[in-house]
C-alpha cells in the first residue's frame, strides 16, 4: 500500500472502532454487560490497529496491549497499557460458555465490568485518535 492508502486504512479502522464503541453503549443500556465488554475490547483493538496502519505497518493479533506496545518508537503510558490489558481479558470469556468454568458470560459480567470496559475503550480510542494526528513511527 502507498502512504496515502495506509492513512486511509487507518481512518477506516478508527471510524469502525468509534462505531463499535457506540454499539457498546446500546448493549450497555440493554443490560448486556458481557457483550458490552467484548464490544469494547473490539473497539480498542481496532483503534490500536488504526495506529499501525497510520504508520505504514500491517497489524497482527487481537491483544490490545500487544498492539499498543508493538510500535516501539511510541511511548504508550503505563496506565493506558493497563487499560489495554484489562480489555484483553474480555476477548474470549465474554463470548463463550466454556470460557469460564460452569458459568455463562451473562452470569459473570456485571454493570461495573461494562462501565470499566467503556471507560477503558474510550480512553484508548481517544489516545489512538491523538496518535493518528502525529507523524509516522518505526516498528
Amino acid at each position: 500500500m502507498s502512504k496515502s492508502e495506509y492513512r486511509d486504512e487507518a481512518r477506516r479502522w478508527l471510524t469502525t472502532a468509534e462505531n463499535d464503541l457506540k454499539a457498546s453503549h446500546v448493549l450497555f443500556k440493554a443490560g448486556m454487560y458481557a457483550h458490552t465488554c467484548f464490544q469494547c475490547q473490539q473497539a480498542a483493538e481496532k483503534a490500536a490497529k488504526s495506529v499501525w496502519y497510520h504508520h505504514g505497518l500491517d497489524p497482527w493479533g487481537h491483544s490490545v496491549q500487544k498492539l499498543l506496545s508493538g510500535i516501539k518508537s511510541l511511548s504508550i503510558p503505563k496506565p493506558l497499557q493497563q487499560k489495554a490489558a484489562a480489555l484483553d481479558r474480555f476477548y474470549i470469556p465474554t463470548r463463550y460458555p466454556n470460557g469460564l468454568p460452569d458459568l455463562t458470560p451473562s452470569d459473570n459480567y456485571f454493570r461495573s465490568d461494562a462501565e470499566m470496559a467503556v471507560s477503558c475503550a474510550s480512553e484508548i480510542i481517544a489516545a489512538c485518535r491523538r496518535l493518528l494526528k502525529k507523524g509516522t513511527a518505526k516498528r
